[in-house]
């Protein structure tokens, strides 16, 4: 039988993972086991929400274990941390709790196929002081980790007398794509909901600064002008201070000293910029490592095949990929999940040596959450022939789609609907904002 091992439980990887056990898994055709450091996935373009504590991360979060058991794949706990390609085995780190006792020891694990998703982590380019003083909203811990910082910040803010004057907790988030983008509009809205649980003296516009600092000459950079306008103005409804072209050089405690010289106060500092796969892809392999580009990503062939070894696959942010336009795939949420449909009809076919059509990206437009305020989008297709632009209601609408959209891949209609009226109840009698 053939045992097929994805790592990584991020959208893609967790998508594969489910949709191959139910083709292949539960009719005994192959043996398919995700690995995850993690116990638990959440949906990467919810974590600004995280963040701001604006979700109930357990309403949110899906159990590894539970979705190997329903859909007939196996789960393993563990962290990659090396790859024999001669003997078809991979090697993962123990796993401890926070008290560092040993929950999983050191352990192999062969394959026949294995397939790489392991998304990518924030990219701070080597600027002196972001390792230590910024928190990079990558993952769920750091989103947590930053809404444990936020509230007790707002809590010592809450104590500081009225008279002490405006802006005395200050959030600065480097990086002006849609995930800063969307942070900076998400903390405000956070903050006014602070104020209806005893923090009066927390005014969203006085008493919390948000500034959003860009080094490109807009923000949303890689999208169309016209979302870059639109947010644009929608930050500026909220008095969100925005510095574009503004380059970040070092970072300290309390302030950020960017090329031009100016410098910007911060108590608290987010860096959403840039991406980067992660540095341990690099050395993977034994001594054979796999090719990788500047950005540490595997580089693969159409077939989404690393270029060395064809029984191993990589695809999402970790991946470069080259389509037949010479154009490389974003490291985008829909271009993961697109990949991961792609692989699970092209796996069975190029296991039984059959041929099959190289991956292409279908670029389906942008969608970018200001929150309660709005949202803006671009869709792109066949039915609109070429980019139409949208936003306000009809925009939210979409965007929630694509939560839904990813949740009936990992659960199907009904688990969907379940989950969305339990999203409505929960609405109706839990705190807005997670205040602990």
């Amino acid at each position: 039988m053939q045992r097929i091992v994805i790592v990584g439980g991020g959208a893609g990887g967790l998508a594969l993972a489910t949709q191959l056990g139910k083709r292949l898994g539960k009719k005994g055709l192959a043996e398919i086991t995700l690995v995850d450091a993690a116990r638990t996935h959440v949906w990467k373009p919810l974590l600004h929400q995280l963040a701001a504590g604006s979700f109930d991360t357990h309403a949110e979060e899906i159990e590894y274990l539970a979705q190997a058991r329903w859909n007939h794949f196996k789960f393993r706990l563990g962290r990659l941390v090396g790859l024999d390609r001669h003997t078809k085995t991979l090697q993962l780190a123990a796993s401890h709790d926070e008290a560092g006792r040993e929950i999983t020891p050191a352990q192999e694990l062969a394959y026949d196929t294995l397939v790489i998703a392991v998304g990518s982590q924030t990219n701070d380019f080597g600027t002196p002081g972001a390792a230590e003083h910024t928190i990079k909203l990558d993952s769920p811990q750091a989103a947590k980790r930053f809404n444990d910082r936020l509230i007790n910040a707002c809590i010592r803010a809450q104590t500081v007398p009225r008279s002490a004057g405006s802006g005395r907790l200050t959030v600065a988030i480097v990086g002006g794509g849609a995930t800063g983008v969307e942070l900076a509009a998400e903390l405000h809205a956070a903050a006014r909901v602070l104020a209806n649980y005893g923090f009066d003296n927390i005014h969203p516009e006085k008493d919390l600064q948000i500034v959003l600092i860009e080094a490109a000459p807009r923000l949303l950079a890689q999208l169309p002008e016209r979302l870059s306008e639109s947010a644009m103005r929608e930050l500026r409804k909220l008095a969100i201070e925005v510095h574009t072209n503004e380059k970040v050089v070092e970072v300290t405690e309390d302030s950020l000293k960017m090329a031009s010289g100016k410098v910007i106060s911060s108590s608290l500092t987010v860096w959403a910029a840039g991406v980067k796969a992660g540095d341990f892809l690099r050395t993977l392999g034994d001594g054979a490592p796999l090719e990788t580009n500047k950005l540490n990503q595997l580089v693969v062939n159409g077939n989404l095949q690393s270029t060395l070894d064809p029984s191993i696959f990589a695809f999402g942010d970790c991946a470069a990929c080259q389509q037949p336009d010479g154009t490389w795939v974003p490291p985008r949420a829909q271009a993961a999940y697109q990949q991961a449909m792609y692989l699970v009809q092209a796996l069975p076919r190029l296991q039984r040596g059959e041929a099959v059509a190289p991956f292409v990206f279908k670029d389906q437009g942008s969608l970018v959450s200001l929150s309660e305020y709005s949202s803006v989008g671009s869709l792109m297709g066949s039915l609109t022939k070429g980019s139409f632009f949208i936003e306000g209601q009809l925009a939210k609408l979409m965007y929630w789609g694509l939560h839904k959209q990813h949740q009936l891949a990992l659960g199907g209609w009904k688990k969907t609907v379940l989950i969305t009226l339990s999203e409505m109840i929960d609405r109706a009698h839990r705190p807005r904002i997670k205040l602990h």
